[in-house]
């Protein structure tokens, strides 16, 4: 009886492991906007302003609580010199500092409790953790997901 206890108790123990090793979902920013959503033409402004495109472009509800992977480019909001512990995400160079921010559903608030080196802003990264559909508003934007970081990573194509 002891032996099955005990064989009982390591299959139960080594399925929880597996649970908790799951790998994340690889997510392309394609996958962040609902499939049925269908942007509004973007009005184009010569002005020099930053207005944000499709400030109320959805999200899509059933990312959030999912361990995820993604790709993209950092814009630091919070860190020192070394480390970086909030920044946004977006899909391409350049976005919320040289021209407009995307739309909300294409770009992610990310959060490193300890904080993250990034050594060059040019360069691509995947960034895995806890997506959530959770909003976030700044000074550079409206912001359709958040994302508790786990770790970051030099995109490698």
């Amino acid at each position: 009886m002891k032996k099955l206890v005990l064989l009982m108790f390591l299959l139960t123990g080594s399925a929880n492991v597996s649970v908790s090793a799951a790998e994340p979902i690889e997510l392309f920013w394609e996958d962040m906007i609902p499939k049925n959503y269908i942007a509004p033409e973007a009005q184009v402004n010569h002005d020099g302003s930053m207005v944000q495109q499709s400030i109320d472009a959805p999200v899509v509800q059933s990312l959030n609580g999912k361990l995820v992977k993604i790709p993209g480019f950092v814009v630091p909001l919070e860190g020192d010199n070394e480390l970086t512990t909030e920044f946004l995400l977006v899909p391409y160079f350049g976005a919320c500092i040289h021209v407009p921010p995307p739309p909300p559903n294409q770009i992610v608030y990310v959060k490193f409790s300890k904080g993250v080196p990034i050594s060059n802003l040019y360069d691509a990264v995947w960034v895995t953790g806890t997506l959530s559909t959770a909003s976030w508003q700044g000074d550079l934007a409206t912001v359709g997901y958040s994302l508790t970081g786990i770790s970051l990573s030099q995109y490698d194509g």
